[in-house]
Parts: structure tokens; C-alpha cells; sequence
């Protein structure tokens, strides 16, 4: 049962830690909504926008400035809180392929590999905070500018709302909660599972300790036995 719940852990991690990395690196973090009367789609992500043609296909991509240059607070921490989210969900994927079973990486110790597990574990329950709240909080921030505009009947030509990218970040927070759940309570709850097939000598203690017992009471008849021969042979 513990390796179902790494192998579960493990299939969550994988996919969730990609999830944050594509969210990170992608162009669609807000895109002009359907009632906007634009031609072309437009996308923003956190590093560049682009533009797709709606008639010929044709796809082109401006850059931001620097990361030098001065932008908006939403933008900033977004880029810092989804960079922490990627690293700390990396670490936390690799921290698990040492923990499981399956991997030759101390293979004497089933006890310590549970402790990495653990601590993979905790490493992703972390790393999903940093990108839930990334995720969320630019999609809130999205709906509220466009709901504000048209509140206040304010029509500037194109209004956005958030794209794929968002919903990667958010899919890919949750699956690092997912995984971090599985490892620590999972791993909690069936720890007394599958200990006598990793030390089956301490099932045999009993049985050895009794022998020797066992055997000490038949050596000892035995014993005086051949010292009354041994008197008998020497008359």
C-alpha cells in the first residue's frame, strides 16, 4: 500500500510541476475576451504579448522591457511568486524519485526513504501556496479591472480576460497540494504497513531464542550421560 501511495504522489508531482513550469513560460495569461470588437487575439503572459491573426494564421510576439524597467505590481509578483512555485515543486519532484521504492537509492534503508518521502511531501504542499496565490490573484485582478470598466461604462476598445496559462498555474498548485497530501497523511496512515516484510529477522527472534533454549535443555542430559560412560570405560 505505501508504494501505491508514492507511485500516486509521484504521477501528481510530475504533472503538476510541469503544469507551473508551462503556466510560467506561456504567452496566455490574459486574452481579449469574445466581445471585444478586435480581428486578432491577443495574449499576455508574464515575459512578452502576442497577436494571431484571426484571417491568415499569423502569429507575432513583442517582448517586455527589461526586467529592469518599471512595471506593474501585479506583474512583478506574479513572475516572483510563480518562479518560487516552479523550484520549490523541481525540488520536491526530485526529493520524491530518491524516496521511492522502486529507485536503488538506499536500499537498506526503508525507514529513511519514508523520512524523503515526507520530506518531498512537505516541499510540495509549499510549493503550491507561492502558486495558488500567483494564479488566483492575477485572475482576480483580471475580472475585477474588467468588471470595474464596465461599471463605469468605460469602452476602451478591447477588454481581457484571463487565459490558459492562468488555469495551468491554478491546476498545477492544486495537483502540488494533491501530492503533498497523499505523501504526508497517506505515508502517516500506513506507516505500520509492509515493517515485518522490511526486517523479517525480527519475526524470527523469538523462534531462534527458543531453539537455543530448547537446545541447552537437551545438552545437558546428554552430557552426564557421556560422563557415566566415559567412568564405566575407564573400571
Amino acid at each position: 500500500m505505501r508504494d501505491l501511495v508514492q507511485y500516486a504522489a509521484c504521477f501528481f508531482a510530475f504533472f503538476s510541476t510541469g503544469f507551473l513550469i508551462l503556466a510560467t513560460w506561456t504567452d496566455c495569461w490574459m486574452v481579449n475576451a469574445d466581445d471585444s470588437l478586435e480581428v486578432s487575439t491577443k495574449c499576455r503572459g508574464l515575459w512578452w504579448e502576442c497577436v494571431t491573426n484571426a484571417f491568415d494564421g499569423i502569429r507575432t510576439c513583442e517582448d517586455y522591457d527589461s526586467i529592469y524597467a518599471e512595471h506593474s505590481l501585479k506583474l512583478v509578483l506574479t513572475r516572483a511568486l510563480m518562479i518560487t512555485a516552479d523550484i520549490l515543486a523541481g525540488f520536491g519532484f526530485v526529493i520524491l524519485l530518491l524516496g521511492l521504492h522502486c529507485v536503488k537509492f538506499l536500499p537498506d534503508e526503508p525507514y529513511i526513504k519514508v523520512r524523503i518521502c515526507f520530506v518531498a511531501g512537505t516541499t510540495l504542499l509549499i510549493a503550491g501556496a507561492p502558486g495558488i496565490i500567483g494564479s488566483v490573484w492575477y485572475a482576480v485582478d483580471v475580472y475585477v479591472e474588467r468588471t470595474s470598466l464596465i461599471f463605469h461604462n468605460i469602452f476602451l476598445g478591447i477588454q481581457y480576460k484571463f487565459g490558459w496559462s492562468c488555469w495551468l498555474g491554478m491546476a498545477g498548485s492544486v495537483g502540488c497540494f494533491l501530492a503533498g497530501a497523499v505523501l504526508t497523511c497517506g505515508l502517516y496512515l500506513f506507516k505500520d504497513v509492509g515493517a515485518e516484510r522490511s526486517y523479517p529477522h525480527s519475526t524470527r527472534k523469538p523462534y531462534s531464542a527458543a531453539g537455543v533454549s530448547m537446545a541447552k535443555s537437551y545438552l545437558a542430559p546428554r552430557t552426564e550421560t557421556a560422563k557415566m560412560y566415559a567412568v564405566d570405560t575407564r573400571v
